[in-house]
């Protein structure tokens, strides 16, 4: 979370502050039956305008990587 907030810049308004959060969630199925939260994300906001990101961090520790890299490749040019 660290990286995303030290070179976080606003889609929206360009602003270089946020606050991130992560959140957990449950699923469909059993894990819904049983409140099994294994679906965690992070949300970004913008301290500025207040516009939210949501980002896998899976993708981000490069668990779960597609043909154009991470997440923070795409957005930080890595």
């Amino acid at each position: 979370m660290d990286i995303i907030e030290n070179k976080f810049k606003c889609s929206k308004c360009k602003h270089e502050e946020c606050r991130a959060k992560e959140v957990a969630m449950s699923g469909t199925g059993l894990s819904k039956l049983f409140d099994i939260e294994h679906n965690h994300y992070l949300f970004v906001s913008c301290l500025n305008c207040g516009f939210v990101e949501v980002y896998d961090p899976d993708v981000l520790n490069g668990h779960k990587t597609g043909q154009l890299g991470t997440v923070l490749d795409i957005l930080f040019g890595g």
